[in-house]
């Protein structure tokens, strides 16, 4: 039940997976385990670590080659890199100048988004200190809503 309406829904991307999970967004990353005719709650996650409410979340990328990491997006100019496993934010890094609308995963640690502020910014998390911004919208306050990248060829995008 979200209070927040649901921005997104996803399944866990590896088979492998010893439970059947799902996520959503909205107003916390939320997870599910997905049982025979049930759907269990397994957690709630804050991105923010000084409230009990968080800024609502645009959207989420689930991390094919490393699944326990979850990226999401949020309204308050940042990113946030959850362990799912551990249930605690791996790190959160301020991304834009305005509403981060969309995260994708390229790599195991690269991943991009898109903001309100009209630019695609890439982000590895081996440096997480800066980021490259391969795209800026010519037309002022012209929002970059979504995004994904080619998984057959990450060059593209």
């Amino acid at each position: 039940d979200h209070p927040y309406p649901p921005t997104k829904l996803l399944f866990h991307p590896s088979p492998s997976a010893p439970k059947n999970i799902l996520a959503s967004s909205g107003d916390f990353l939320r997870l599910w385990e997905v049982k025979d005719g049930s759907v269990e709650p397994l957690s709630t996650l804050n991105n923010s670590n000084t409230s009990e409410y968080s800024a609502p979340l645009t959207s989420f990328d689930w991390n094919e080659l490393e699944p326990r990491r979850i990226g999401t997006s949020s309204i308050d100019t940042t990113c946030t890199i959850w362990d799912i496993e551990k249930g605690v934010v791996e790190t959160q890094l301020i991304a834009h100048d305005k509403e981060v609308y969309d995260i994708a995963w390229g790599e195991a640690g690269v991943f991009a988004s898109v903001s309100a502020d009209g630019s695609v910014r890439i982000f590895d998390l081996r440096d997480k200190e800066h980021s490259t911004i391969i795209y800026e919208s010519p037309m002022p306050d012209t929002p970059l809503l979504r995004l994904a990248w080619n998984k057959q060829d990450l060059r593209y995008m």
